[in-house]
């Protein structure tokens, strides 16, 4: 077994999608539109068949969760760069971008190469070598 995709609410879907796109080499299927419940979509794909859904309605709440403090749920999702040198690479691109970098390039206690960065929407981002 594996998991198929991993699915994001937004208000900002053409934006979420050009920053992945733009900035980890996803593709794009065509958009989905269901005009009565007002829900648009599109799943992006990464190397290796992993999806990712983003997903916008109108009428979703907002999260109360702080982007930067750990809470239940899902926390974060981690894209793999290949290299030491690409996580850093594209963390300073993030940086000078005007993203939030979470948590700088480091080799973690686990043995893992990574940085954490938040997307255009807050959300938490492993770049992992």
């Amino acid at each position: 077994m594996r998991i198929e995709h991993v699915a994001i609410w937004t208000y900002n879907l053409e934006g979420l999608r050009n920053f992945y796109m733009h900035y980890f080499d996803a593709s794009s299927t065509s958009g989905y539109y269901n005009h009565s419940k007002e829900f648009r979509s599109y799943f992006l794909i990464f190397e290796g068949d992993c999806k990712l859904e983003l997903m916008e309605r109108p009428n979703i709440p907002k999260s109360k969760n702080d982007p930067l403090k750990q809470f239940t749920g899902l926390i974060h999702f981690a894209i793999k760069v290949g290299s030491k040198d690409k996580v850093d690479s594209i963390t300073e691109v993030l940086r000078d971008d005007g993203f939030k970098i979470v948590s700088e390039p480091r080799t973690t206690g686990d043995g893992f190469y990574e940085s954490v960065i938040l997307d255009p929407d807050g959300n938490r981002i492993e770049i992992v070598a």
